[in-house]
């Protein structure tokens, strides 16, 4: 497996800059954002996507992956991302999200995401890359791993991918869920992200909620151990990208920039000792 880490939360520091940490902190490479307020803009990409690679792997770091915004092969800078990507020896992409529409439209919603996963496949094949579906807890049409499996099960997996994320998997499919989703698309996954959370009680007017929120990785209740003997029996190797988003309304707390850096080093501590690597 391959350690890199999100380049998200690192986007008020340039390229060179979020590279350097990500290096002392221990990583082997970086996912880097190409989408709208990331680190190459999806316009540019053909023009700044070169360098900000060129810099990352000057520095001892290799950009496996890159996550977009893409959702359909038709949209502006769709084809420039795709080919940028190939031309710097990308060949994993995360893709964009859609939004759950409301009760009664998930039907009509997984066929019109095929109808643009059939072009997105084309892209992907005409480019030599793997666009892969990440999954996703919320309000997306990504959220059920067995929607993505339904989404993906027609399609080469070496065009159209399912980008693994057991954090946002354990929201969604509570004590086994998670694993089932692994077991349907175990010949599919092509990237794997890692984050834990937890729930958390609020109370407003009166009123009793729940919330998740993402905290360190040795406090949630993911359960990694076995997340990687699923791995390791479908001889996963690809990309494991850390996600250390503990910043905002979505972290247990709101850590520095500092802070932050140090968490993630202690998170990637830990998963690489879970995961016997």
């Amino acid at each position: 497996m391959q350690w890199i880490m999100f380049s998200k939360m690192l986007g008020t520091l340039s390229v060179a800059e979020a590279g350097e940490r990500i290096r002392e902190i221990g990583f082997e490479g970086v996912d880097l954002t190409v989408r709208p307020g990331g680190h190459v803009l999806p316009e540019n990409a053909l023009r700044d996507l070169p360098p900000a690679v060129e810099t990352l792997r000057s520095l001892g770091l290799s950009v496996p992956m890159i996550t977009t915004s893409v959702t359909a092969a038709d949209e502006e800078h769709t084809r420039n991302i795709f080919q940028a990507a190939a031309e710097c020896g990308i060949h994993r992409l995360k893709l964009g999200y859609w939004r759950y529409e409301g009760f009664g439209s998930m039907a009509a919603q997984i066929e019109e995401i095929k109808r643009k996963l059939e072009g997105l496949a084309r892209l992907a094949r005409e480019y030599g890359v793997t666009a892969c579906i990440h999954c996703h807890s919320g309000p997306f049409m990504s959220a059920d791993p067995a929607v993505v499996w339904v989404l993906l099960r027609d399609f080469d997996p070496d065009h159209l991918g399912a980008y693994i994320d057991p954090g946002h998997m354990t929201v969604e499919g509570g004590v086994a869920g998670w694993k089932m989703g692994l077991d349907l698309l175990a010949p599919h996954i092509r990237l794997m992200a890692v984050k834990s959370f937890a729930w958390f009680r609020e109370e407003s007017d009166g009123r009793v909620g729940w919330i998740h929120r993402l905290v360190p990785l040795r406090e949630g209740p993911v359960r990694w151990s076995e997340v990687f003997d699923c791995l390791r029996q479908i001889g996963y190797d690809g990309p494991v990208s850390l996600h250390s988003e503990y910043q905002g309304r979505h972290s247990w707390r709101d850590l520095s920039l500092d802070e932050l850096l140090e968490q993630t080093r202690d998170d990637l501590a830990y998963i690489r000792q879970v995961a016997g690597c």
